[in-house]
């Protein structure tokens, strides 16, 4: 007995003597180029930029926040991405189990007829009944780190699942509050086309008064009636895209569509201060960047099992339980057995399948790295995209301010000019129509440079904290 104790002993002392030796890779982060990563002629004086401010101090509209924890609560995709953190935090308990043995037990009862003429039918009458009740127990022990970077693994998973998660809350942050202030933009420019339709009704009463007084003809009567029909489809296309827009935005909020409760466009006041900090910070802030390491450093464990099949395994299998052939001795100390198994497994010719293991995982480490770069430079360019996109607005907006103020005196001094036969009635629709346009263009204006401070929030990572 102690001679066999002896011997286990040493089996294991040996195991932990290889592993002082082999053992698995710790994960570093790779260098990557987190530097300037985006373009912009303000230069970042410290770390502090727009993705620190919470999503509540940015949109301060009371019918706004009210949409987005809404949209944060019943919005399908977040859903989802709650119950894939359920299932990956139930492996993560299954890779923290890995150093437990497993155990099973098993009640049996064999029935074996033998042969009369048989050594032992002969003695057993032919048939011998076997009751049995046993306990297996197994363990490998950890040499290589397989176990340990399996439940690194797990926990990378799990990690990932909810920066992913946070991903979705940001874009859904954003998608709900940019749907919001197009639809107040949409209202706006309804708002706008309806006054404009009265104009244009009213226009036409002038016009068939200067018809009647000689001063014009037919054809500047149906050019204006025709002009009053195209600011009608104008206004018919607002309705139907607010319409399309509540729709979207209903499913967006995760409900079936119905009439969005808002505010007014004028009544919007975003005080962002725009400030991009460090592109550094991406790596840190940016969900989607986060939950890509996170799928390298999973790869990276995964690479580090692959490459522990390679080495031998140590297992200790002991086996015990109680066996007789008569169920009244059944449970009786004489029907006590064990056996226990010890051995070091080193696998030589298996066509292959580890090294084509290992390969496989290196190659998809190596695809989850590149993947994690992508996600960097993405969000770079999604960040420099922003920052230009809000700048030319808002030069635009200047500009086109100044573009309306001068449509709508030309379309005020046409009205005059006519009257006094000093420009023909073409001249006067076209100063109109340019008029309704530019005012048309500047509330568009006015909305994409908003949209744009909603995509440089996104883009630094804000909204998720």
């Amino acid at each position: 007995m102690k001679r066999n104790i002896y011997r286990l002993t040493t089996v294991v002392a040996v195991g932990l003597l290889l592993q002082s030796c082999f053992s698995a890779k710790t994960y570093k982060r790779p260098t990557v180029k987190a530097e300037n990563l985006y373009r912009t002629e303000v230069i970042a004086q410290d770390s502090a930029s727009l993705a620190d401010v919470s999503w509540d101090k940015l949109f301060t509209d009371p019918l706004l926040q009210g949409h987005i924890k809404k949209g944060l609560q019943n919005n399908f995709d977040v859903r989802v991405a709650l119950q894939n953190i359920v299932a990956s935090e139930a492996y993560l308990k299954q890779g923290k189990a890995g150093y437990l043995p497993t155990f099973s037990a098993t009640a049996s009862v064999q029935h074996q007829a033998l042969a009369k003429n048989s050594q032992f039918g002969a003695i057993f009458s032919g048939s011998i009944d076997t009751y049995m009740l046993t306990g297996n127990l197994s363990w490998e022990a950890d040499i290589w780190g397989k176990i340990r970077s399996n439940k690194r693994a797990f926990n990378a998973t799990y990690l990932q699942t909810i920066a992913a998660n946070q991903a979705i809350k940001t874009t859904v942050i954003s998608n709900v509050a940019s749907m919001y202030y197009q639809l107040l933009a949409l209202d706006e420019q309804l708002k706008l086309a309806d006054s404009t339709l009265i104009n244009r009704n009213e226009s036409i009463e002038v016009i068939h008064a200067l018809k009647d007084a000689g001063s014009v003809n037919e054809v500047a009567v149906k050019q204006t009636e025709a002009q009053k029909y195209a600011t009608e489809i104008i206004i018919a296309d607002l309705k139907n895209n607010i319409i399309l827009l509540e729709n979207s935005l209903s499913l967006l909020l995760g409900e079936a569509p119905h009439k969005i409760e808002r505010s007014t466009f004028t009544a919007q006041q975003v005080n962002a201060d725009i400030k991009a900090g460090y592109s550094a910070s991406l790596l840190k802030n940016r969900p989607d960047v986060i939950a890509a390491e996170y799928a390298f450093i999973n790869t990276f464990e995964l690479t580090n099992v692959a490459r522990s099949a390679f080495y031998p395994s140590l297992t200790l299998t002991p086996q015990g339980g109680l066996q007789s052939i008569d169920i009244k001795t059944w449970f009786s100390t004489n029907s006590l057995f064990a056996t226990v198994l010890a051995g070091i497994t080193q696998p030589i010719f298996n066509q292959r399948q580890i090294r084509t293991k290992y390969e496989a995982a290196k190659a998809t480490q190596a695809q989850a790295y590149v993947q994690f770069e992508q996600s960097l430079v993405t969000a770079s360019r999604e960040v420099s995209d922003a920052l230009a996109t809000y700048s030319n607005e808002t030069n635009k907006i200047t500009i086109r301010e100044k573009q309306v103020d001068a449509l709508k005196k030309a379309a005020d001094y046409s009205d005059e000019l006519l009257t006094y036969g000093l420009v023909n009635y073409l001249e006067v629709l076209t100063a109109k129509d340019n008029a309704l346009n530019s005012e048309l263009s500047l509330i568009d204006n006015r909305y994409q440079r908003l949209s744009a401070i909603i995509t440089l929030y996104r883009a630094l990572g804000g909204g998720w904290k």
